[in-house]
C-alpha cells in the first residue's frame, strides 16, 4: 500500500496508536517493534479491542482486509506523518536543546494558544515516534505548531526535520547531555545545531539567545534571526526576583512590564524571553503574553513548588545533566531560607565522562551549606563522598518519612530513571 493511500484511509480514521492498552475505538493501530516486544503480535487484539485498522510488517500476522501491510512499520508512521505535514501551509515551530526544551514549548505553547488554535508536543513525546504522532494529531484548524524534539546522537535531529518541516526554530540550549551519543560539547552543538542548518537551507527564522555565543554562530546565514536574551537582542529582559518564584521585567521589545511566573530558578530567565520573543514574532498582544505566562502552572516535576506541611520543596526530578544541576544547585543555594536539604539522583547517559561530572557535581555541593545532602543511585554510589548515600529511590524515601522534617525547603533532582518524585509518596 502507497503512503497516499494510507492517509487516504487516515482521512477517515484521523486517530493513531501505537499501544493497545491505550487504544480508542476507531484508531488505526500501528503495529511498532521494540527491543523486547513485537507489535504485530498485538495487531489481533487491537482489531479486537475496536482499531479501524491495524498496520503492520509482518505477513503471518495477516487477519483481514483490516490489516495493511507495509514494509516497515515506523517507516510508515513517518512518511504518514510528512504527507499530513505537507497538506498544512502554516507556521511550525521545532523547540530542541539541552535543558528546558518541554518549559520552553509549553510557556510557547500558552503564548501563542492566548491568540492562535497552536498544536504542540504532549508531555515530552519527541523522538522518532513522538513526533510523528504529535503532527498526525494536527486538525484541519491549525493556525500553528510547536513541536519538541529530544536528540542523544547527531543525525536524529535532521531526521526529524525531513518529516516536520519546521519553518522557524529554537535550541534553548547545547549543555552537557547524552555525552554518551554525542560525544562531546562540540557534538552536542553540532547535533542541536542540525535544526539550524535545515532553517537555513530552506529560509526558516530562528529565535536565539544572543547571551549564548556559540548560538550566534551556529545560527550565522540564517535568512531571518530574532534575538532575545539580556543585551544586544530584539527582546531583552533582566530577573527581577526570583526568592521562590522567577519574575521577569522586559525591559525592551515588549510592554509586557513585570511578568511574575510560577517558575522556580533563575535559569528559567531564557525560557520566559524565548516564549516573549516568539509570542511578539507572531504578534500576540503584549497583555495576551504576559498573562499566559503568568498563568503557566508547571508540572510533571519540572520547576515544581510543592507544599507539604511547613516544608516546601522544589521538584525538578523529570530529567538531569550537569549543565541542568549546576544550575539548579547554585539557584537553590542562593534562596533566603535555612534548612535547605538536597536531594540529588545520579545523572544518566554521560559515557565515559560520568565519574568525572559527578565528582564534579559533589565538589560544587561542598561549596555551600546545607542541613542534609542524599545522594541518590547512579554513579553516585561509585564515589567516596562525605554524604548521605542511598541505592535507590525506595532507601531515600524511607529516610525522608523517618526525619521528619519542619520548616525547611527541599530540592529534590535526577535523571528520569531514577524517578526521585517517588520519595514524596505519603
Amino acid at each position: 500500500m502507497t503512503i497516499e493511500q494510507l492517509y487516504i484511509i487516515f482521512k477517515q480514521h484521523p486517530s493513531v496508536e501505537t499501544d493497545t492498552r491505550k487504544l480508542k475505538p476507531d484508531d488505526i493501530f500501528f503495529a511498532l517493534k521494540g527491543d523486547n516486544f513485537n507489535g504485530n503480535a498485538f495487531a489481533k487484539k487491537a482489531l479486537e479491542g475496536g482499531a479501524a485498522y491495524a498496520v503492520i510488517d509482518e505477513k503471518e500476522f495477516e487477519i483481514s482486509e483490516k490489516t495493511i501491510l507495509v514494509n516497515d512499520v515506523l517507516t510508515a508512521l513517518q512518511q504518514l506523518a510528512k504527507h499530513h505535514r505537507e497538506q498544512f501551509n502554516i507556521p511550525v515551530l521545532a523547540i530542541t536543546g539541552s535543558n528546558g526544551k518541554t518549559t520552553t514549548k509549553e510557556l510557547i505553547h500558552a503564548a501563542l494558544s492566548s491568540s492562535f488554535k497552536t498544536y504542540t508536543t504532549e508531555g515530552n513525546l519527541n523522538n522518532h515516534i513522538g513526533i510523528p504522532l504529535t503532527i498526525l494529531k494536527i486538525k484541519a484548524d491549525a493556525e500553528i505548531a510547536v513541536i519538541e524534539m529530544g536528540a542523544n546522537h547527531q543525525k536524529e535531529i535532521a531526521s526529524y526535520c525531513e518529516y516536520a518541516m519546521p519553518t522557524h526554530g529554537l535550541i534553548t540550549n547545547c549543555g552537557k547531555a547524552h555525552l554518551e551519543g554525542f560525544g562531546s560539547i562540540e557534538g552536542v552543538r553540532k547535533g542541536k545545531g542540525e535544526l539550524f542548518d535545515y532553517l537555513r537551507n530552506n529560509n526558516g527564522t530562528a529565535f536565539i539567545m544572543s547571551d549564548y555565543e556559540y548560538l550566534v554562530k551556529i545560527s550565522k546565514d540564517i535568512s531571518s534571526i530574532i534575538k532575545y536574551g539580556a543585551t544586544n537582542a530584539d527582546i531583552e529582559g533582566r530577573i527581577a526576583n526570583a526568592d521562590p518564584y522567577l519574575a521577569v521585567e522586559i525591559t525592551k521589545g515588549a510592554t509586557t512590564g513585570l511578568i511574575q511566573t510560577q517558575l522556580v530558578g533563575e535559569y528559567n530567565l531564557p525560557n520566559v524571553l524565548a516564549a516573549v520573543a516568539v509570542g511578539k514574532h507572531f504578534k500576540v498582544a503584549d497583555d495576551k503574553i504576559k498573562s499566559a505566562l503568568e498563568n503557566y502552572l508547571p508540572s510533571n516535576s519540572r520547576s515544581q513548588l510543592i507544599e507539604k506541611g511547613t516544608n516546601k520543596i522544589i521538584l525538578d526530578a523529570y530529567n538531569a545533566n550537569p549543565s541542568s544541576m549546576k544550575l539548579a544547585i547554585e539557584n537553590f543555594s542562593k534562596l533566603k531560607v535555612e534548612n535547605k536539604v538536597l536531594i540529588l539522583g545520579g545523572m544518566a547517559e554521560l559515557g565515559t565522562e560520568s565519574i568525572e561530572e559527578h565528582i564534579t557535581l559533589i565538589n560544587l555541593i561542598q561549596k555551600y551549606n546545607w542541613k542534609f545532602v542524599a545522594l541518590v543511585g547512579g554513579d553516585f554510589l561509585k564515589i567516596n563522598h562525605p554524604f548521605l548515600s542511598f541505592e535507590n529511590n525506595i532507601e531515600a524515601k524511607n529516610w525522608l518519612q523517618k526525619q521528619k522534617f519542619e520548616n525547611s525547603y527541599l530540592l529534590v533532582k535526577g535523571s528520569r530513571s531514577i524517578k526521585l518524585e517517588i520519595i514524596l509518596d505519603a
